[in-house]
């Protein structure tokens, strides 16, 4: 029970890696909170995987891209749970197109969300995050962030910025014996790359080195490592979780 007591909070907690997540916090003793959007069946969904074993969990539905309702979602958290433990900044969009046809609105749209969404949850979980006994920031980013890919302008730029972020989150929380650390999965096994046509997912996977994409639980348990006191001495690290793939 690594995690009894703890609340953690999942940003995107509803479907791919984000239920994973939030269903292998739940399954350690968390109190989980499940964040989503629209996904409102999904989320209750996950909630009830999660009461079914030794963890506790609640949904809270917000805009992660609006601070308003991201503070009324924090709001609520405290009222059932108090202070959060753990705060995973997990969700995320794509507008996927080349550069040249990219529209000023679809630039802005995946800002607002991958970086304008984990500002939004930092700040409203910051201080709860930093009196928490080792509190703990996770970013979860992408190996697009690292190498780039095409027609993935404002997604990879979003990805990429988590780096610096996390970094620097990480000097001015040491203090406080809080960390924060990121995640940056290659192509993992997720409805998104199941809209990928099977050419392009042919190459892919040529670049991956142990030649095959990564399954949620791949992810997973490095994320509760991370929430748990045994990282106590990690931060302000990325963690490459790629196949071996080079950046």
């Amino acid at each position: 029970m690594l995690l009894e007591d703890r609340t953690c909070l999942v940003t995107g907690g509803s479907r791919g890696i984000g239920r994973g997540i939030a269903e292998e916090l739940g399954e350690h003793g968390a109190n989980v909170v499940i964040n989503y959007r629209s996904s409102e069946d999904a989320a209750y969904a996950a909630r009830d995987v999660i009461e079914e074993g030794p963890g506790r969990a609640v949904v809270a539905q917000a805009d992660v891209s609006e601070f308003d309702e991201v503070q009324t979602m924090y709001d609520a958290v405290s009222e059932e749970f108090g202070n959060v433990d753990v705060l995973v900044n997990n969700a995320g969009i794509t507008q996927d197109t080349t550069f040249d046809k990219m529209s000023k609105e679809q630039w802005e749209k995946v800002i607002d969300v991958n970086l304008g969404g984990v500002f939004n949850c930092t700040k409203a979980c910051y201080e709860d995050l930093r009196e928490a006994n080792n509190g703990r920031l996770i970013n979860i980013s992408s190996v697009v962030g690292q190498q780039g890919n095409y027609g993935q302008a404002n997604y990879a730029t979003t990805k990429s910025g988590l780096f610096g972020f996390t970094r620097t989150m990480a000097l001015e929380m040491a203090r406080a014996d809080s960390t924060a650390n990121c995640v940056s999965p290659g192509f993992v096994e997720t409805d998104m790359l199941a809209d990928v046509p099977d050419r392009v997912r042919e190459q892919i996977l040529e670049r991956i080195p142990l030649d095959r994409f990564a399954e949620v639980e791949d992810i997973t348990g490095i994320v509760r490592f991370l929430a748990s006191h045994e990282s106590r001495y990690m931060t302000g690290q990325i963690l490459g979780l790629n196949g071996g793939m080079e950046w």
